[in-house]
């Protein structure tokens, strides 16, 4: 099934927040997670999983006007979301051993998928890397970079897909970079 409208890529804003609210549901995406698995340490993520800790957290950082990603619309309805800030916004990546910085580039991160189950399998996942390459290149951002998975044995479960798969950026034009590890390798899209 074809998807009839547009797909229009907006940033989360403060004006934006129901509508994410509404994408990501009662589990917050996954487990609580309310997209904030990279930007705080686990023990602080983990915490944040009770009493709404991390959508507290997400919104908060909302209202502050950090830089959190972008939501996906089709027909004024939130469809999709993806993490997407500087690098330096997400302190796990820091530590993580397989996703090293490679270099002194500024780059920035998507680390993290959400697309509505019912939107799922229909390319929605390429569009929104192909509307966030021009929104960052609006925004003169030289470098994109994420950590997708390569799935080692058939189709990988939803709730494990929530780092993107690689196919997906690699039909979006994005090339791996780092192969520390082989099945989540770095992948970049360079805008300049």
């Amino acid at each position: 099934m074809k998807i009839a409208g547009e797909l229009i890529l907006k940033p989360l804003s403060p004006d934006l927040w129901e509508d994410f609210e509404l994408l990501f549901g009662q589990k917050g995406a996954c487990g609580q997670c309310w997209c904030m698995n990279y930007r705080c340490s686990k023990a602080e993520f983990d915490k944040g999983k009770i009493d709404q800790g991390n959508k507290l957290a997400m919104k908060t950082a909302v209202w502050q006007n950090e830089h959190t990603g972008v939501l996906g619309f089709i027909d004024d309805v939130a469809v999709a979301w993806l993490a997407f800030a500087p690098r330096e916004e997400f302190p796990r990546l820091a530590k993580s051993r397989i996703h090293k910085r490679i270099d002194d580039l500024p780059v920035w991160s998507i680390p993290c998928f959400y697309i509505h189950k019912q939107y799922r399998g229909k390319g929605i996942s390429v569009q929104m890397l192909l509307k966030l390459i021009e929104y960052a290149r609006e925004l003169g951002i030289s470098v994109l970079e994420a950590y997708p998975t390569i799935p080692t044995q058939g189709r990988l479960p939803d709730t494990f897909a929530w780092i993107g798969l690689y196919r997906t950026f690699e039909k979006a034009g994005f090339e791996i970079v780092d192969r520390t590890s082989v099945n989540r390798p770095m992948v970049r899209y360079y805008l300049k």
